[in-house]
């Protein structure tokens, strides 16, 4: 049996699916920013770039808010599925590009807002992805970046025991996830960006579905979810970090040059 998570997801499992408040979250803070540019005057419309967009999920829980229709989307992925594949493709400027390479044809401080939600476990390399996402944010903008976390010493069992125990016992299964983080060490990939300032931190899941799925029918459980994960979110299964790009990052840099 299906159903619709949050009111705006069709084909989920429950209407308050803890796995996908993730992305409940994210919506409010894009739309939060595009309406806060919006008041600002600074422009008609709001340039956001999905990082990784697969079939387009995080704009269905943008649509949701209210002051997001100034919004225009671009996306980056190599699109799997077809660039039919994503939610209203018609709608979004698609830059077919390989993440392990960055993103170096795109255009330095021109998004105010950019996504990339459960797309660096998958890189081999995220380092070009990270850096070349900070370098095309507006100074002054906004970054929304999410991965799956472990609690601390255990990302490190999965980075390095695992990977040699399917070596040893030839397991043939790939799998999807290359890298592995705690809440700590995912928060140190950042502190090397002089041009960011970390404005929140908060995680998603402790524990879901199996047989606590029925309680993810009820407001009561996402909300009780969503405020552990406000108090000990190194616990949590996925964590989001948000960002603002320090808005003097433009001036020094032309002065570097």
């Amino acid at each position: 049996m299906s159903f619709t998570a949050f009111g705006v997801e069709p084909n989920r499992r429950a209407t308050y699916e803890l796995r996908q408040s993730r992305y409940e979250a994210l919506g409010h803070d894009v739309a939060r920013e595009a309406r806060r540019l919006q008041t600002a005057g600074r422009r008609p419309s709001c340039r956001l770039l999905d990082v990784g967009t697969f079939d387009g999920v995080a704009r269905r829980y943008i649509e949701a808010n209210s002051g997001t229709e100034t919004i225009d989307y671009e996306a980056v992925d190599i699109f799997p599925c077809g660039v039919e594949f994503v939610y209203k493709h018609h709608d979004w400027k698609m830059h077919a590009i390989n993440l392990l390479g960055g993103m170096p044809d795109l255009p330095t401080d021109h998004y105010d807002i950019v996504l990339c939600e459960q797309v660096l476990e998958h890189l081999t390399d995220y380092r070009p992805a990270i850096d070349d996402m900070v370098r095309v944010l507006k100074p002054g903008g906004l970054l929304i970046v999410g991965v799956p976390i472990f609690p601390e010493g255990l990302h490190w069992v999965r980075k390095h025991v695992v990977p040699t125990t399917d070596r040893l016992f030839k397991v043939k299964k790939v799998r999807g996830h290359v890298q592995a983080w705690s809440l700590r060490t995912f928060r140190r990939e950042f502190r090397s960006i002089p041009n960011l300032r970390l404005e929140d931190c908060r995680g998603f899941r402790i524990v879901s579905g199996g047989v606590l799925r029925p309680l993810e029918f009820t407001r009561t459980w996402w909300k009780l979810n969503r405020w552990m994960g406000r108090v000990v979110p190194g616990l949590c299964v996925e964590v989001q970090l948000l960002f603002r790009k320090n808005v003097d990052s433009a001036q020094s840099r032309r002065a570097a040059a």
